[in-house]
């Protein structure tokens, strides 16, 4: 676990704001609990621009994360960077059942449902457009809200993220979703072949394929399409496959781009996360 809360806590590039860019905070109350939020608000936002909720891994806080935010200032998004809260462990986390967070009466997918339409609200965005993304546990979140009965969020990108057996066996995701999963065939904290036996102590999870291909099925898709281009620095020997299933319920797509060697991480020194992310996102635009 320390390992992770590490690499989760990984020092952030400075990124000095353009003229006209504004970093606002925010908060709520859900369930008695007091919910806190960032915003990036680019000089490109227009009203009834989409969102993009951003999600810290464990034993984060919503701080800046630049990948997305040179995304938004180019397409003309706002982000929003919430802030999980302290688990039985006292880390900064999103409940999503891991052993340790039993006893934990936190319902994040309430609560980040919350923060997208008062967000929405306030700073005029479109109602229809929200999308939801995370790294590690923020990326299991985002697989949590996909298999939960929520219409707020359009798609979802886990990084770095795990489906857990519990949510695997005990929950159906309502209606197709389009889900991308974006992983590091070499991360040893969230193991693409999974963990059946819970040797991390994060609680058992599926292998990525796997869980990809649950959504396959559920979107309808009928196409499979893989490529495989370079990564930023092709000198460091890594690169990506991508994994593009199409064909789907009313043109849903599910993604898995795997970065051939790459580690736990946002994969911001191997691909412009923020760029695909939010390629993907935009065949969803309502």
């Amino acid at each position: 676990m320390i390992k992770r809360i590490a690499i989760a806590a990984v020092i952030l590039l400075a990124c000095l704001p353009a003229v006209g860019q504004k970093r606002e905070s925010g908060s709520l109350k859900v369930d008695g609990r007091e919910r806190t939020w960032n915003m990036f608000l680019p000089t490109t936002l227009r009203p009834g621009a989409p969102l993009v909720v951003v999600l810290h891994g464990y034993g984060g806080s919503g701080e800046p994360r630049p990948t997305f935010e040179f995304a938004a200032e180019k397409h003309g998004f706002a982000v929003c960077y919430p802030d999980g809260l302290p688990d039985p462990k006292d880390g900064k986390s999103w409940n999503v059942g891991y052993p340790f967070q039993e006893g934990m009466e936190v319902n994040d997918v309430k609560a980040l449902c919350k923060i997208a339409r008062a967000v929405q609200k306030k700073y005029n965005l479109s109602p229809d457009n929200a999308f939801l993304t995370g790294n590690s546990n923020g990326g299991e979140m985002c697989y949590l809200m996909a298999l939960s009965k929520q219409d707020v969020f359009r798609a979802v990108a886990p990084i770095s993220g795990l489906m857990l057996v519990w949510m695997y066996r005990q929950l159906e995701a309502p209606k197709p979703i389009p889900v991308f999963e974006l992983h590091g065939s070499e991360d040893t904290t969230s193991l693409m072949e999974g963990d059946l036996t819970n040797e991390g102590g994060w609680g058992e999870y599926m292998p990525v394929h796997q869980a990809v291909n649950y959504f396959v099925a559920k979107n309808r898709c009928l196409q499979e399409k893989r490529d495989t281009i370079p990564g930023k620095t092709p000198d460091n020997g890594r690169y990506v496959v991508r994994y593009r299933y199409t064909g789907g319920i009313d043109g849903i797509e599910t993604w898995l781009y795997v970065i051939v060697h790459g580690k736990h991480s946002w994969g911001v020194d191997d691909i412009d996360t923020g760029e695909v992310v939010w390629e993907f996102f935009s065949k969803y635009l309502k």
